[in-house]
């Protein structure tokens, strides 16, 4: 039998709860990297979204692409772990090749670009740029925090 503390994140009580997102870092061959600009604020991030329940991470990093630019991707490695502190989002950001597709926008999705990674730098707030940017260093995967604005912490 599975029992849980009073203090657990899983119980009923007022401990805060964390929500677990993820997000593909597509790089193509000549190093342009697939970004969105979403529907709902006008801003532009890497694909991604909330990791389902019974979906593994590798398994929703290829859904949310596929649902969001129409692109399958092959999942390479985690690059990096962000946390938006003030949402409690834990974010897991997975570099990927493009496999097929043909790009297409969704109620989600009002524009789907490859950008350089100059334009991630420009385009993006510092907090998208930042997962995109990650992926293309080897010396991770990185783990950051942020406030949904700024980072807070780098490593």
């Amino acid at each position: 039998m599975l029992m849980y503390m009073s203090n657990s994140p899983l119980s009923n009580g007022s401990t805060p709860r964390h929500s677990v997102s993820v997000a593909g870092a597509v790089v193509r061959d000549d190093g342009r990297l697939l970004a969105i600009r979403r529907a709902d604020n006008g801003t532009w991030e890497p694909p991604g979204g909330v990791l389902e329940l019974a979906e593994t991470p590798d398994e929703g990093v290829r859904r949310e692409v596929l649902e969001e630019t129409g692109i399958h991707v092959e999942v390479d490695q985690l690059t990096g772990v962000y946390k938006n502190v003030a949402a409690g989002v834990v974010a897991l950001v997975f570099r990927c090749k493009p496999s097929g597709g043909k790009e297409h926008l969704s109620e989600e999705v009002t524009a789907v670009r490859w950008l350089t990674p100059e334009e991630v730098s420009g385009w993006m707030s510092e907090v998208y740029a930042i997962r995109l940017l990650d992926a293309l260093d080897d010396s991770g995967p990185h783990v950051r925090s942020h406030d949904g604005q700024r980072l807070l912490t780098a490593r």
